[in-house]
């Protein structure tokens, strides 16, 4: 287990509980998706499993070191003011990396996410998903053994989310960095993860799992297997009965 939350409960002062009690496993290596109603938590779970947040009640565990897990949000976040390769080298200017090292691995990280002639665009010259690519090279740039994913692709096209998620499990085939992806997309997450994880509305709690049995990266034409469509069937029947959608 590379990283847990066990009976978490987050309560905020003045707007009562978000969050459980909810626990998430995640093994070496695996990519598992989170989805549920809006607000429900999902983002609150990411950021406890980050570090960047304290449970009030339950244990947040991570197996992994410092600077070992790395968190892309909705947004690109990236510097206006900076380049692509001053924003994916901030981590390891952070944690004070020799120059020479930092610039190999900012090119490499650009390399995999396919972004080498952009190294010195700023992000007001990128097009929306050429700015999640930097963003996730910046996320890679540290080689995590964790990498958390909050909804990345939810202002993107159809068709660029598509491409970015198919860029993810490339990404993962390299390194297998454990994955755990939130989002709203039933489609997106059968197809992303080995399972999905549903919530229920507010406070989020665990509501249900379902496996999905097929090797990853998914073969070419998965979209239109049965397995893919019976497993939307299952996860969207989840989803449903956790909101209290009547069958």
């Amino acid at each position: 287990m590379i990283a847990a939350l066990r009976d978490v409960v987050v309560d905020y002062p003045g707007r009562g509980r978000a969050l459980g009690p909810f626990s998430l496993g995640v093994e070496a290596g695996e990519i598992v998706a989170v989805a549920g109603p809006s607000d429900c938590g999902k983002s609150t779970a990411l950021r406890l499993l980050a570090g960047l947040e304290a449970p009030t009640a339950g244990e947040a565990v991570r197996e992994v070191g410092r600077g070992r897990t790395s968190l892309v949000f909705q947004a690109p976040t990236l510097m206006p003011w900076a380049d692509s390769q001053t924003n994916v080298g901030l981590p390891l200017e952070l944690s004070e990396r020799p120059p020479g090292e930092r610039a190999e691995r900012v090119a490499h990280a650009l390399r995999r996410v396919g972004l080498a002639e952009a190294a010195r665009a700023y992000p007001a010259e990128l097009s929306g998903g050429m700015a999640m690519r930097v963003s996730l090279a910046r996320a890679l740039v540290t080689e995590p053994k964790l990498l958390l994913l909050d909804e990345p692709f939810a202002a993107l096209d159809g068709l660029t989310r598509r491409r970015l998620v198919e860029d993810v499990h490339r990404l993962w085939e390299q390194t297998r960095p454990a994955i755990v992806f939130v989002t709203h997309d039933v489609d997106e997450a059968v197809y992303l993860a080995s399972r999905v994880v549903i919530m229920t509305g507010v406070p989020g709690r665990g509501a249900a799992e379902v496996a999905i049995d097929a090797p990853l990266p998914r073969p070419a034409a998965f979209r239109a297997t049965e397995l893919f469509r019976n497993a939307v069937e299952d996860v969207t029947q989840a989803l449903e009965a956790a909101a209290g959608v009547p069958a």
